[in-house]
């Protein structure tokens, strides 16, 4: 029976010491360490002046000052600086110390690693000339950026709910949250945080459809990819952070940039909306020739101006609904005889 992997990491606040003061010991060291060869040398010139051979106690001067020269190089291998927006990973011999996130000029233990996590890449260059594949490995920096940052998502090709293809696109800004997991629990965070925009994108629209001519929602009240951008932001969104939590990024927005239907079916899309805008069109032309036809009749009749039987009311009510549902100008025919 597997177990569930229980190894994520968590990262842990630490507090670098100020550059400046180690620095002043750094100079110390190596200002004692001249004065230690330069007193060793008037040493040598003395007893070579007085003809004495140098015996075993007299090196001792010149191995403090290698041993000062190596401890003062050592301490100014701690040095770095950091910006705001900045923040170093700190790893002694495989173990995660913590991260500094304090910025300016600053000194840690000089044992901590430079670079940590090793991630396996293909060379562009070798598989190009020989068409294999060659795996090499690059290693992040210590020092990381915890600044936002912009993906500005290709174009890419999905079914919609309702299985029509459409072109989709998105922006999305994040940032690094958590160090410690950034760079320990995934490979490369920034290609995870690629590959997981797209599959979640891909997701989202998955879920929705395009527009409401495509949902059977006879209320039309769904959320459709087209006339619910804030909602289907929020969504996609949520459905970011739910997949970048392990990789310790945080996501600040997420937005669609793009969104139209696929060129395969774009043009019957076209004429479908067409339709329907001049149904709807249709649709408010008759109500409204309705509504004045049957408002003109009963003023006539109100107030006596005309006297109509059925057939002559039929006959205004056709004529007026032929003027004012035409397309065209109406052009009237005077009847000089009788209406029959």
């Amino acid at each position: 029976m597997s177990q569930k992997n229980t190894n994520v990491s968590v990262e842990k606040e630490l507090h670098a010491k100020s550059g400046w003061l180690m620095l002043v010991v750094t100079i110390v060291l190596f200002l004692a360490s001249v004065l230690l060869i330069i007193s060793f040398i008037s040493d040598m010139m003395q007893l070579d002046a007085l003809g004495l051979e140098p015996g075993f106690m007299d090196f001792g001067k010149i191995f403090a000052a290698v041993l000062l020269v190596i401890a003062g190089a050592n301490l100014a291998n701690g040095f770095f600086s950091l910006q705001p927006g900045q923040a170093r990973v700190c790893v002694l011999f495989g173990d995660y110390i913590g991260t500094v996130r304090d910025t300016g000029f600053r000194w840690a233990n000089p044992f901590y690693a430079k670079s940590l996590g090793e991630v396996e890449t293909v060379e562009n260059l070798g598989s190009m000339v020989t068409g294999i594949e060659t795996p090499t490995t690059k290693s992040h920096k210590s020092i990381i950026s915890v600044r936002e940052r912009t993906l500005n998502g290709e174009r890419i090709k999905v079914n919609d709910r309702m299985g029509n293809p459409i072109e989709i696109a998105t922006v999305v800004v994040w940032h690094v949250a958590d160090t410690a997991k950034a760079l320990f629990d995934v490979d490369d965070y920034e290609s995870y945080v690629s590959m997981q925009a797209e599959t979640a994108l891909r997701h989202v629209a998955s879920v929705y459809a395009y527009d409401h001519m495509e949902d059977d929602d006879n209320t039309a009240t769904s959320i459709t990819l087209r006339t619910n951008i804030e909602e289907v932001s929020d969504a996609l969104q949520a459905e970011l952070e739910n997949r970048l939590a392990p990789a310790g990024v945080a996501v600040s927005d997420a937005r669609l940039t793009h969104l139209a239907y696929a060129s395969e079916i774009a043009q019957a899309m076209l004429r479908r909306q067409q339709a329907e805008a001049v149904i709807a069109a249709r649709k408010k032309i008759v109500e409204g020739a309705v509504s004045m036809v049957d408002m003109a009749l009963r003023q006539l009749s109100r107030d006596g101006i005309v006297e109509m039987d059925e057939e002559r009311k039929a006959t205004m009510a056709s004529n007026l609904m032929v003027v004012l549902c035409g397309e065209s100008e109406a052009q009237p025919v005077l009847n000089t005889g009788s209406l029959y």
